[in-house]
């Protein structure tokens, strides 16, 4: 049975939904979320015809992970954002078992989307096709079928197409699992968007010496940043490691010198993207003033996500805050884009020993902090510790109440964190590092200082932005 014969089911699952989501105190005040159910993966980023378009992977009957449509919100400036059209559902032979991650191009005026159809048999197995679809006049997309089959030498886990064009050329790269149940990255070409010739592998477990690089690789995004190459990927089946790789499965990045005429990728060593609790599968798109901008789905797969308690209020997971890139000194560097600033109210600014600060409504705020060991306390919910060796979160697991702890490792400086009312993002120095995690207080919530060392805190109230 098709998502598709639920239309009425759908329609009635947003109308009953949407009231019981913005009725729960965890439900986000200015960061994109679902309206009912459950959203993930950040699909076809754009900037096109005046306005940023952000899909996104979503199951409106239920939250959890059987269905998968695209939702679709658009923006003039990555703030404010509005409701559009469903953009796919799976309702064709090809895409039957959901429409899985992709991106959106600008093709020649035409918004395509580029997406992967997914496919499960009844004896257990699984292929995956590469499809394409335009949008219409009234917002809708039309579905042009797929431009390509399984890969000869894959198993059916190819998905994710990141799609771009290039001195008329376009490009795809693709998560892989090979048949020896590695994780790769695979690149095509095609002169149409319809016809694609296989260029081989760029990353993965054994490629560029890459060893112990998972089994199977998603949403990988390749561009150029500041004059060098960038690959961001989701490995899974990465080796956990004393203070990175924390999570179920992790987000990374690798730097390095991509040719076109030899469609070679030479990279370096992998980077975790964000060292929180919750981070997977972002995506990148080029702003209008060519910024790269990216955005991350604040959750994960197969971690303790469906614990979370909004699921009680039929909806679970939000988006990140959009983020501009840079490349500096050999590090991928993330900061909140300008735009947000919008947000902000009125400032303070307040200095002297941390345990003497006041203390902050969290429901949406923003502070930024100079300080060296002290603790910053998150309404009892979510712990972070600076000292010497740079930076420790922590908070209870939803399943067995024992501490967990993520881990950013280097001289802290400076913090910059924007909190939403069931969610934290620690910018690090200016962007060096980024920790994103979700956490469920009790509210009203306080942000509460501790230590005896002296900080400069500066911070602002927010205005609450929701999608329209």
């Amino acid at each position: 049975m098709t998502l598709a014969s639920h239309w009425p089911a759908v329609l009635q699952a947003v109308m009953q939904g949407q009231p019981r989501a913005l009725a729960d105190s965890h439900y986000p005040q200015w960061h994109p979320a679902p309206v009912t159910g459950l959203m993930n993966d950040p699909n076809g980023f754009i900037w096109f015809a005046g306005l940023y378009h952000l899909f996104y992977q979503w199951n409106p009957l239920g939250c959890d992970h059987r269905y998968k449509c695209w939702g679709h919100w658009s923006s003039v400036d990555l703030v404010h954002w509005q409701h559009e059209p469903m953009a796919l559902m799976p309702d064709e032979e090809y895409d039957r078992n959901g429409c899985y991650s992709g991106s959106a191009v600008d093709n020649n005026g035409l918004l395509t989307l580029c997406y992967t159809g997914n496919v499960k048999f009844d004896d257990g197995g699984r292929t995956a096709w590469q499809c394409l679809a335009v949008q219409n006049d009234d917002g809708s997309f039309t579905k042009l079928g797929p431009v390509l089959p399984l890969p000869e030498g894959y198993t059916g886990h190819v998905r994710d197409p990141k799609v771009w064009c290039h001195d008329g050329q376009w490009y795809m790269v693709l998560g892989a699992q090979d048949l020896q149940k590695q994780g790769k990255v695979l690149l095509f070409t095609s002169d149409d968007l319809h016809h694609w010739q296989p260029c081989g592998e760029i990353a993965g477990q054994g490629v560029n010496g890459l060893t112990d690089a998972g089994y199977m690789w998603e949403c990988p995004d390749l561009f150029a940043l500041d004059e060098t190459f960038v690959l961001i990927c989701c490995p899974q089946g990465l080796e956990r490691e004393p203070h990175r790789y924390l999570n179920t499965y992790p987000a990374v990045w690798m730097s390095g010198a991509f040719d076109y005429e030899t469609a070679s990728f030479a990279h370096g060593e992998l980077h975790e993207l964000d060292a929180g609790f919750e981070f997977y599968a972002p995506q990148t798109t080029v702003a209008e003033d060519g910024r790269r901008i990216l955005i991350g789905w604040m959750g994960g797969p197969d971690g303790e996500e469906m614990l979370q308690p909004t699921r009680t209020h039929g909806w679970i997971h939000q988006m990140t805050c959009p983020r501009e890139l840079r490349y500096r000194d050999g590090k991928l560097w993330q900061t909140p884009v300008r735009e947000l600033e919008q947000l902000r109210e009125a400032g303070n600014v307040w200095q002297g020993n941390a345990s003497d600060a006041p203390w902050l409504d969290a429901t949406r705020l923003e502070f930024e902090l100079t300080a060296s060991c002290m603790y910053v306390d998150f309404a009892g919910s979510l712990r972070l510790m600076l000292d010497d060796s740079g930076l420790r979160l922590e908070r209870a697991s939803l399943k067995t109440g024992e501490t967990l702890t993520r881990y950013w490792q280097g001289v802290v400086h400076h913090l910059r964190v924007l909190c939403d009312r069931s969610s934290v993002e620690i910018f690090i120095n200016n962007g060096e590092g980024v920790m994103s995690s979700r956490y469920f207080p009790e509210h009203p919530a306080q942000v509460r200082f501790e230590g005896a060392s002296a900080i400069t805190l500066c911070y602002w109230s927010l205005h609450g932005c929701m999608i329209e």
